[in-house]
């Protein structure tokens, strides 16, 4: 198969593999792009919660980015979690500098079992610098209540939650809707001068660990061969659905989804 684009991926690392780096590469490489990696944390989780979380320094964090960009430039940035402000101010720096077009942030903020991903203080540099500078942000229900100090009970309270973050200079929204208590799941993506819906039957599931980091990923990697925004969320939102429909089934808790569930094995192995 040839390698269709380069996306370069800033995130922390998960140990089980269902989320973060380990996620996104498995998401990027599946969908035929070429994945490279700057790692902004370790953590010791599984999937009944997070043990612990190492941050890398930040100049650690830039030279990972800035020295692989210079040799292999990307198409697309996909950025998950941060951890804490200085890497967060060391990032933002850094994706300016490298001025690429395309770039898809997932505000993580709080892992699937609860724990703390993120502080206020980044909060504050996420809402007032970094939105700003990214094509797309994907914040799901109680990260989109965070960064616009609104609860979100209804689709109509996630078009407006939407139109604030737009308000805050966000270029593109995509709010996804799975905490919503409804027997089905609608993420909404707002553009500018347009919002598209994309309903879906809500698919009854621990095993989400990761989903964010996925779909993230899927829309970085489909909109780095050229796909627009709309399309390339539509088609990410469709492939983990089938990953979430295909999940193995691991872990005691919140398992992770089947990344590779389009891949067939056609050789019997002995």
């Amino acid at each position: 198969m040839k390698i269709k684009s380069k996306v370069l991926i800033i995130a922390g690392s998960d140990s089980s593999g269902g989320a973060g780096i380990q996620a996104d590469i498995k998401t990027v490489s599946l969908l035929g792009s070429y994945a490279m990696t700057a790692i902004t944390a370790v953590t010791s989780q599984n999937s009944t919660g997070v043990l612990s979380i190492v941050a890398i320094s930040p100049s650690e964090v830039h030279k990972q980015i800035n020295f692989t960009s210079k040799d292999i430039r990307p198409e697309a940035i996909k950025i998950g979690m941060l951890g804490n402000s200085k890497v967060m101010n060391t990032v933002l720096k850094s994706i300016i500098r490298l001025k690429i077009k395309k770039i898809i942030l997932d505000p993580v903020m709080v892992a699937k079992g609860g724990a703390r991903l993120i502080d206020r203080k980044s909060i504050k540099i996420l809402k007032k610098k970094f939105i700003k500078n990214v094509t797309l942000i994907t914040p799901n229900i109680p990260e989109a209540e965070i960064l616009t100090n609104q609860k979100i009970y209804s689709k109509e309270d996630m078009i407006k939650a939407g139109k604030k973050l737009l308000n805050m200079g966000a270029k593109n929204v995509l709010i996804k809707g799975g905490h919503l208590k409804s027997k089905f799941t609608y993420d909404i993506l707002l553009e500018k001068k347009k919002i598209s819906v994309f309903k879906n039957k809500k698919i009854k599931s621990n095993h989400t660990h990761g989903t964010g980091c996925t779909l993230s990923s899927a829309i970085t990697t489909y909109y780095s061969c050229g796909k627009s925004l709309k399309k390339s969320c539509e088609k990410a939102i469709k492939y983990v659905n089938q990953a979430i429909s295909n999940a193995p089934k691991y872990g005691k808790k919140h398992g992770p989804v089947n990344h590779l569930n389009s891949i067939y094995i056609k050789k019997s192995f002995k």
